[in-house]
């Protein structure tokens, strides 16, 4: 009996099969074409691990003849492309990858990112962020065992940071026009600032943010957001380096040094390629400051720097990563961590620049 009903299962089956076949003979070709298509997307995915790209590529075009829905595929091979230094090609298969899915959040990232970065696409860039900052996508949270709520809100930072980094390069190709510069910048730091509420602990969008409040002549803003960048991650020389750039411009030369030297010893010490190259030019603004400082009639200023003892440290390396060897490793990670100018942005310049707060923003700035 049960041999009976399995054998008529089976006939229904392929006799659904053979009805589907004489009535919707496309609809059923489709699902064919689907099949083969999924197939040769394996075949592409196996060949991307092992790193044999061209292949890659061919099985990917092939599974995308069959099956041009399949967002992955157009995902891997834009980011195939990317390895090729194709770019246009790259940004045309996110571009396909996020038709098919639109809340496919990664491909609207790397095609931003390439777009600003390597085809000087700065507003197609800055749509696909904005696009991001915009998908509502559905939280889903399991106690204990899943919820996607972070990884959406830091995608979310992440696009605001793109975002920063697209305007503020935008305003580096306007040369002389500086009221267009000044506009994408201050579309620049209301991005960054967006993005470091988003990813509070985040270096390099402290120091994005610090930068464009420098460049943009906010200089209290901007030596406060250099120092918390610093204490986020006092490791890297970039903030140390302009903090010191900006504290000689107001001439806080004894704190423009210290700063220097934090620089040089990081740089020194990180090995690299371009490392000697900027290891000179740091030399050099520290000779300028130095020649400066002497050149200062104020005499008890000179005589107090060069008396006290250099916060020149060296910290050891070990294949690039910083190794704590001892106490005084760990003492001169903590120097390095200490702002000490911070004091100057919190209380010597809030007088100055009271007056100015109220109008260094004043300014319109056009919907997108």
């Amino acid at each position: 009996m049960k041999k009976f009903f399995s054998f008529l299962f089976t006939l229904l089956i392929l006799a659904s099969i053979g009805a589907l076949i004489y009535f919707r003979p496309p609809f059923f070709n489709k699902q064919i074409d689907k099949v083969r298509g999924m197939y040769y997307v394996h075949k592409g995915d196996k060949a991307l691990k092992k790193l044999k790209l061209q292949k890659a590529i061919n099985y990917y075009n092939r599974a995308l003849q069959l099956y041009p829905e399949h967002y992955g595929a157009w995902y891997n091979l834009g980011n195939i492309y990317v390895l090729y230094e194709d770019y246009y090609s790259a940004v045309d298969a996110y571009e396909k990858a996020f038709e098919y899915n639109p809340k496919m959040v990664v491909a609207r990232m790397n095609y931003g990112i390439v777009s600003a970065e390597k085809l000087g696409d700065f507003d197609g860039a800055i749509d696909q962020y904005n696009e991001i900052i915009n998908t509502r996508r559905h939280l889903v949270s399991i106690p204990f065992v899943y919820s996607n709520r972070k990884s959406y809100k830091t995608n979310k930072g992440l696009a605001y940071y793109n975002k920063g980094v697209a305007y503020k390069q935008k305003s580096i190709y306007i040369e002389d026009e500086w009221e267009f510069r000044r506009e994408y910048l201050l579309k620049a730091l209301e991005a960054y600032k967006k993005s470091t509420e988003i990813l509070k602990k985040d270096y390099d969008a402290r120091y994005n943010l610090a930068l464009t409040y420098h460049l943009l002549g906010d200089y209290r803003e901007a030596g406060l957001t250099y120092c918390k960048a610093i204490e986020l991650n006092p490791m890297n020389y970039e903030a140390h380096y302009n903090l010191a750039v900006l504290l000689r411009h107001l001439k806080y030369y004894k704190e423009s040094l210290d700063e220097l030297e934090k620089a040089t010893t990081l740089i020194t010490n990180s090995g690299g390629n371009n490392m000697i190259s900027r290891q000179r030019y740091i030399f050099d603004v520290m000779n300028d400051v130095t020649r400066t400082i002497l050149a200062n009639s104020d005499n008890d200023l000179v005589e107090k720097i060069l008396d006290e003892p250099s916060s020149k440290s060296n910290v050891t390396y070990i294949n690039g990563k910083l190794v704590l060897t001892d106490e005084l490793d760990k003492a001169i990670i903590k120097n390095l961590k200490v702002c000490g100018a911070k004091s100057i942005f919190v209380d010597e310049l809030d007088d100055e620049y009271e007056q100015y707060d109220e109008v260094r923003y004043n300014v319109n700035i056009p919907e997108e």
